[in-house]
């Protein structure tokens, strides 16, 4: 396969679009399991569809410019789980041409090959979450931009005010992943040690950073929800865990194969370093701080999942293939990249579709809708879940702004302010849910502050769920 993709023809770009859908075929005859962040996705969109505003009217931490990729999916297809593949293919195909555009087009290896676009395609199924719409996968395409104007600065004799679209891009693509933002770091470090950017070029570098930031402060102004965009987005990114995932085997194993050969290729170029020119070296070390600035931003996911680790592609697929280029003997190469090959496919089909029978590793259970609480007759009603089981928001709609529990306790969990209890008053209010679902216990205490409500709803037979009377 290395060999077949070592020859540099544009018609290699259908060979290699080509692999990716023969990958990704079996799982459209064969649904794969639905997941808790599709859900939360598709329900922010669905939401902002019926005219909510988004922190505001629906309490979550999801980044602006991700929720309104989501509303535009949802107003053309509803939810769609379908819709949401789909469009990460297309996400998916930019990102593996560009990459491979930019490693040979701008000379970062010493030879043209479609290896960069193989690998990277590769390192795209390392789970089968990966393969969904997620912020991580929309925010790396502006990051790999970012890369593509940074790179093209350094084959200069200085920087221009290009820059300024460096700074932009970050800007964008931590408005669609807000941990994304400390890409400007690597932004800055890339531009003093690597470029001869003055300090205005600096400037115009940040400017085009805060710029998309300050649009959306000023529209969350005027329309009065600054203090919740506040709390629910830029304050939330250093609490807020949405989701709690245990299976960490499932996660080890999905990374251990890519940031192993990552690593492997980063170590042999000690022993090479003197093939390079200077222009591919400074790419490298350039490369080695995205890593580290990906690293960084573990300590702020939502939750740990492969799908997050998107962002650390780039650096790892850049190095790989280093790793496979070092091998002196070509059929070595080809055995050593075919099991790699045959590996990570093997976890992704298992994931996806449980290939051994009982087999836990890959399916990322922990991350999976489970059913309902609800009788299965129950559809299409508004319904209140407290606490992190989404699974009635399947079948159903969700009442009230209270999405994200992390969110929802400032007011739920803190019903002795009186403050909060009139803000759960008036939300029940405007949208009273026909039923809710109590997997934190704070009901009780709720219809004792509110007696109001509490004359509202009744104890059905099904444990800790409440129906409207």
């Amino acid at each position: 396969m290395l060999r077949f993709f070592q020859s540099y023809f544009p018609y290699q770009y259908v060979s290699l679009l080509g692999l990716l859908l023969l990958i990704r075929l079996p799982l459209l005859l064969h649904p794969f399991p639905l997941l808790i962040p599709e859900l939360n996705w598709m329900i922010v969109g669905e939401q902002i569809s019926q005219g909510n505003l988004l922190y505001r009217d629906i309490w979550d931490s999801i980044s602006p410019l991700s929720a309104l990729v989501y509303w535009g999916i949802d107003s053309v297809f509803g939810r769609s789980p379908l819709a949401l593949h789909g469009a990460a293919l297309l996400v998916s195909v930019f990102q593996i041409v560009y990459f491979n555009y930019l490693t040979n087009n701008r000379d970062l290896y010493p030879d043209r090959s479609f290896w960069p676009g193989l690998i990277y395609m590769l390192f795209m199924h390392i789970s089968f979450d990966c393969l969904t719409l997620s912020p991580v996968l929309m925010s790396t395409s502006f990051l790999l931009l970012a890369f593509g104007t940074l790179i093209r600065q350094m084959d200069r004799r200085g920087a221009t005010d290009e820059v300024f679209e460096v700074g932009f891009y970050i800007g964008i693509a931590a408005l669609f992943y807000l941990p994304s933002a400390l890409f400007i770091i690597w932004a800055a470090l890339s531009l003093l040690f690597y470029t001869g950017a003055s300090f205005r070029q600096y400037s115009l570098s940040i400017f085009g950073f805060l710029f998309p930031f300050a649009t959306t402060v000023l529209f969350y102004y005027l329309y009065d929800s600054l203090d919740d965009f506040n709390r629910n987005l830029l304050s939330s990114v250093f609490r807020v865990r949405q989701y709690s995932l245990s299976d960490f085997q499932s996660l080890l194993a999905s990374l251990l194969i890519p940031l192993g050969l990552g690593v492997l290729g980063f170590l042999s170029l000690l022993n090479r370093g003197g093939r390079y020119v200077n222009f591919q070296q400074r790419i490298q070390q350039i490369m080695a701080i995205w890593f580290v600035i990906a690293v960084l931003t573990i300590g702020l996911m939502p939750f740990l999942a492969p799908m997050v680790f998107l962002s650390f592609v780039p650096p790892m697929a850049y190095f790989t293939h280093f790793y496979f280029e070092g091998i002196r003997r070509a059929w070595l190469a080809e055995v050593t990249f075919l099991i790699t090959f045959i590996l990570i496919l093997l976890l992704f089909y298992q994931g996806a579709l449980g290939l051994i029978p009982g087999g836990e590793l890959g399916r990322l259970s922990s991350l999976q809708v489970k059913p309902s609480p609800l009788p299965g007759d129950i559809k299409d009603r508004r319904v209140l879940i407290i606490g992190e089981d989404f699974s009635a928001y399947r079948q159903n709609k969700l009442a009230t702004p209270y999405l994200n529990w992390d969110l929802a306790k400032y007011d739920l969990k803190n019903l002795d302010d009186y403050e909060a209890v009139i803000n759960v008053f008036d939300h029940f209010r405007k949208d009273p849910p026909d039923y809710i679902i109590d997997r934190e216990n704070v009901v009780g205490k709720l219809f004792q502050r509110a007696p109001a409500l509490a004359g509202q709803y009744e104890k059905t037979a099904v444990a800790d769920v409440y129906k409207r009377k």
